[in-house]
């Protein structure tokens, strides 16, 4: 990184730090949590947003039980869970009524049929529970990007970005806008609670100076009025299990 993208971190984004769309996930999380709650971490993964920890973290444990799915076999060794298992999102292996909440970190984008990931959340959750989760609005110009070039040029990029590629994974973005999220909820069971628009540092602009100022001027340009937040690029949903 050169020091010029530095100073325009300091100067335009301070309260940015690494991986700040994660810490504002958790922030999201936390505010539900209970030490009684049974949580389930759908697409947990390896662990590597430690962020998504809420069972080794400096706050201590946040929930009686933490577990967590995914094809990715590294879940079952899964360091923030207590228990991981390899599974797809649409075949959950666990039982009815299990949780009190699911939060799912960038994974929405990766559903080829989300409204059967949906359903078995739905099934998966107690009463009222919670379903949580952040994903890229398909409306912002990266995923746009995304859905235009091929899956190797995506694994470029975020090895630029200082991602293994392994954890680079390929994109159809089928539950990534706000009226997709209303149509699915309105399928599966679930009132929406909350959805929120946000655009803040410019990721994966931050390159060069000149791509940088590119992002810049859009961030500022879609936080001007809510009329253009459809725009931005974090979507943070969150779901409640209609009783």
């Amino acid at each position: 990184m050169s020091r010029t993208v530095q100073w325009m971190d300091n100067r335009f984004f301070p309260e940015h730090g690494k991986n700040w769309d994660d810490t504002l996930f958790r922030e999201r999380i936390i505010a539900h949590l209970r030490p009684e709650s049974t949580v389930l971490d759908l697409g947990a993964g390896a662990g590597i947003v430690k962020q998504m920890d809420f069972r080794n973290g400096p706050q201590g444990r946040l929930a009686a039980r933490i577990c967590g799915v995914d094809l990715d076999p590294r879940v079952e060794q899964n360091p923030c869970l207590d228990e991981g298992r390899r599974a797809d999102g649409g075949s959950i292996p666990y039982a009815d009524t299990s949780f009190d909440l699911v939060f799912a970190d960038n994974v929405l984008e990766h559903l080829s049929t989300p409204a059967e990931v949906f359903s078995e959340v739905a099934r998966v959750l107690k009463p009222d529970g919670l379903f949580l989760f952040k994903t890229p609005n398909k409306w912002h110009y990266m995923p746009l990007i995304s859905r235009s070039t091929p899956h190797a040029f995506h694994r470029w990029i975020n090895r630029r970005r200082g991602r293994n590629e392994i954890d680079t994974f390929p994109t159809v973005y089928r539950a990534n806008s706000r009226r997709d999220i209303h149509r699915l909820a309105a399928q599966t069971g679930f009132a929406v609670e909350n959805i929120e628009l946000i655009e803040g540092r410019p990721e994966y602009l931050r390159m060069h100076p000149i791509t940088y100022a590119a992002g810049l001027a859009y961030e500022r340009t879609v936080n001007i009025s809510r009329l253009l937040s459809n725009y931005r690029i974090l979507l943070i949903g969150t779901l409640r299990k209609i009783s």
